[in-house]
């Protein structure tokens, strides 16, 4: 960036002042458009411009009248958890002819509306495009029938248009998660769960046919979350004769005494030669094959269905900000753009490139460009492909290289979701590089009393579903133990250690590090893989078993402020774990539309409560009847939850009255979330790479020996990327004594939840802004890329 912008740049500083913003959901719906919807409307108004809702998509700017109104700070309350679009949806015939596009234009200039935010699929945003280019000609000719005046005409000359992509099938290029694909990831794969226990009883095979158009991300994805046998995308059609491979498949995990097959079929799933291949013929060539019992199950529209996941809630919310920006700053020379995500990192990206794009896909399809196809889904697709293809297939043993390495594997500190899947990955990507693995039960406590066994491919056959720890976790740290840890180093002569896990992981790695000048044992390459509901490792953005905590403390929020409908003004002071870490508070008071959340990263006293309090009486006195206030179990050691439960209930007398909630170990229990089992799953198989690499550099005259701080690294990740850094490197980061990252990325979006609270507040936007290009990855790419 140039010089000029190091200014910080602030959202309220931003004025939208005269200016009228239309807000409308268009195509077919997803979860999370309400949330979307919700802050655009917020984030509008709190900068002065007056905010418009568009019913029914295109067909109500067509009709006009009752379809479009401005609307309020409340119209939005509530919505944040409905699934769907409140403001509906229709496919509009009339929009596509010049016609009815006159009247749009028409409709839109009476209310003083050039702001329009669309949100939808590609061609939704493409019609959109198409409105903003033809709007000079058609303020003209209405001017010409004399239904708008010249001086409207110069007055509302220009069209800003900004996009948010929602659909469930994530089939947009230039960005990584479409508004809907994380809810649409949960229908199913709480389906596939559920149908697991069923196949396993019956010893059944089952074809289940999933949405998603001509993209097979929602295949993949869930194939992958699952562990299914089989998957079948349009993008990578199977070979020729794959019916014999699958069906050797299919009864050689028979044969390993797998009582289950799951198929996955995406609805757009074809052959090489571009036939259909649906999940009928799959199932009767399993039948006339091998006899088994086979049923189809398709999931069909329950996948667009129910309450968006925290995910697309917290998404929504950070794209609708973005959007509101971009039409503030938009100028008539800026193209028509859409505002995404890239990992962790808000964008905009010009609309036409990315709709060129998704197009090109098509066609590489068509034309049976099939590689091509996969590359220009993307880095994220492209990464997903080839973990599902390490992990699902074993090849012979004849065919396995053979390294002599051994390999361990733990988890330390405490439970979280998705561990399993992490230990799953690293096993198989082991086995297939070589290497003999070993896993440790119960963390560095186990370690040091010999609790180690080799396991094998089969071992861990459908443990990405299963919460909690199978080897068992604990959180004693290995200090107290090295000597016979590294008795059982040299016992099973170990090469290498994964360790899976929280901060305590971390903490392990560096007593394990600072001991290699005593201990030659330790001088073995290490790598760790963050795993904890808290989120509190530094080194990286996300860690494993978040998601699935955020999900259960938003899930239990909504059911809360539910129970108080139909009762009188209610406020609910609610506890969440997270240690010293608020990433837990923050981030579930974003999703399930908190008023407040206490953490320990910001300070805050008794005059901060007493506003807050007011703050909710106010709220009261409007058509709101309820307040949520989240707040984290350590962020203050005299303003207990009691406390502030007593402070609200006795300030709020009269006007509403309060309940507590301690949501407590609810908190790391549970099936894990798709994205927990997705990115841990990713995440883990990319750390086994690393430790084959690492291995093989580190191999000299016959035996291993590691003692650079590069050998002892944490995978984090890092805004845009995957990043192995040095743990050594990593201290200076750390807060050790609240076991928290000196800085935390996610306190960004304190700001963003204030602000949907109807807080006046400074928000830091500096990070957004410049338009970007759609990135054409090479080959090379995928492999060092973001998940």
């Amino acid at each position: 960036r140039s010089a000029m912008d190091h200014q910080p740049k602030f959202f309220e500083n931003l004025s939208g002042t005269g200016k009228a913003i239309g807000v409308l959901t268009s195509g077919g719906d997803a979860q999370g458009m309400n949330a979307a919807v919700r802050a655009v409307v917020r984030m509008g108004i709190y900068v002065k411009a007056k905010v418009y809702f568009v019913y029914e998509g295109y067909q109500g700017m067509v009709d006009g009248g009752d379809n479009i109104v401005e609307v309020s700070w409340e119209s939005v309350s509530s919505i944040l958890q409905v699934g769907g679009t409140v403001i509906g949806s229709a496919r509009c015939k009339s929009f596509r002819t010049r016609e009815g596009r006159l009247q749009a234009a028409y409709n839109l200039v009476q209310r003083g509306i050039t702001n329009l935010c669309v949100i939808g699929g590609d061609g939704s945003l493409t019609g959109a495009n198409l409105f903003r280019e033809e709007w000079s000609g058609l303020l003209e000719e209405l001017a010409q029938k004399g239904k708008i005046d010249e001086e409207a005409v110069k007055k509302y000359a220009y069209l800003n248009i900004v996009g948010m992509v929602g659909s469930i099938d994530n089939d947009f290029c230039g960005t990584d998660m479409t508004i809907g694909t994380d809810s649409a990831l949960h229908r199913i794969i709480e389906v596939v769960d559920a149908i697991m226990t069923t196949a396993q009883s019956h010893q059944r095979t089952f074809v289940l046919e999933v949405m998603g158009r001509h993209c097979g991300y929602l295949a993949l994805v869930s194939a992958l979350a699952c562990g299914a046998d089989w998957v079948f995308i349009p993008e990578y059609p199977p070979e020729e004769g794959w019916e014999d491979s699958m069906c050797v498949k299919l009864s050689e995990n028979r044969a390993r005494k797998k009582r289950l097959n799951i198929i996955i079929v995406a609805e757009g799933a074809i052959d090489c030669h571009n036939k259909p291949i649906t999940s009928e013929k799959v199932k009767d060539l399993v039948v006339q094959r091998l006899g088994f019992d086979t049923r189809v199950t398709i999931l069909g529209h329950v996948q667009r269905g129910g309450t968006p996941s925290a995910f697309d809630r917290i998404l929504a919310s950070r794209m609708g900000v973005e959007a509101v920006l971009a039409l503030l700053e938009a100028t008539p020379a800026t193209p028509a753009c859409v505002v995404s995500l890239s990992g962790n990192q808000a964008v905009r990206l010009p609309l036409m490139e990315c709709v060129q794009m998704t197009q090109e896909v098509q066609k590489a399809m068509d034309e049976g460009r099939f590689v091509e196809a996969v590359r220009l889904r993307g880095r994220s697709f492209e990464n997903n492909l080839n973990t599902y293809k390490l992990l699902s297939h074993k090849k012979p043993d004849a065919e396995l290289p053979k390294t002599n390495f051994n390999v361990a594997v733990l988890n330390v500190g405490a439970p979280a979701a998705g561990m399993n899947a992490a230990v799953r990955a690293a096993v198989r990507v082991g086995i297939t590089e070589g290497h003999k693995m070993f896993a440790v039960i119960d963390g560095f406590e186990g370690f040091a009393r010999g609790k180690i066994k080799e396991i094998s491919w089969g071992d861990v056959g459908g443990w990405t579903g299963q919460g909690g720890s199978i080897l068992g976790t604990k959180r004693t740290l290995p200090a107290k133990y090295l000597e016979k840890i590294a008795d059982q180093m040299r016992t099973n002569n170990i090469n290498a250690l994964m360790v899976i896990g929280g901060f305590e992981a971390y903490l392990g790695l560096l007593e394990l590090s600072a001991a290699r000048e005593k201990y030659d044992e330790f001088c073995v390459p290490m790598v760790m893989v963050p795993a904890t509901v808290s989120n509190n490792v530094p080194g990286s953005d996300f860690s494993i078993g978040a998601d699935t905590a955020l999900n259960t403390i938003t899930d239990t929020c909504d059911r809360i402020k539910q129970s108080a409908s139909g009762t009188k003004r209610r406020v609910f002071i609610i506890e969440t774990m997270g240690g010293y870490c608020g990433y837990l508070a923050n981030m579930g008071a974003l999703a399930a539309g908190a008023d407040a959340a206490y953490i320990f990263e910001e300070q805050f006293d008794i005059r901060e409560l007493q506003a807050n309090v007011e703050h909710l009486t106010e709220k009261m006195k409007t058509s709101i009847q309820r307040g949520l206030v989240l707040r984290n179990e350590n962020c203050n050691e005299n303003y207990t939850t009691d406390f502030i439960y007593q402070l609200y209930s006795e300030e709020g007398k009269g006007v509403f009255d309060c309940r507590k909630n301690v949501l407590g170990h609810m908190q790391q229990g549970g099936a894990p979330s798709p994205f927990d089992r997705n990115f841990g799953t990713k995440i883990s198989a990319k750390a086994m790479q690393w430790i084959s690499k690492k291995l093989k550099e580190t191999y000299r005259k016959g035996k291993v020996f590691a003692n650079t701080d590069d050998s002892v690294c944490l995978l984090g990740m890092r805004r845009r990327n995957l990043v192995f850094q040095p743990v050594a490197e990593l201290k200076n980061e750390t807060d050790f004594v609240h076991r928290i990252p000196k800085e935390q990325w996610w306190l960004k979006l304190r700001p963003l939840m204030k602000i949907l609270a109807k807080y006046k507040t400074s928000y830091d936007v500096s990070d957004s802004g410049q338009l970007e290009h759609v990135a054409r990855h090479s080959p090379k790419e995928a492999e060092t890329g973001t998940i």
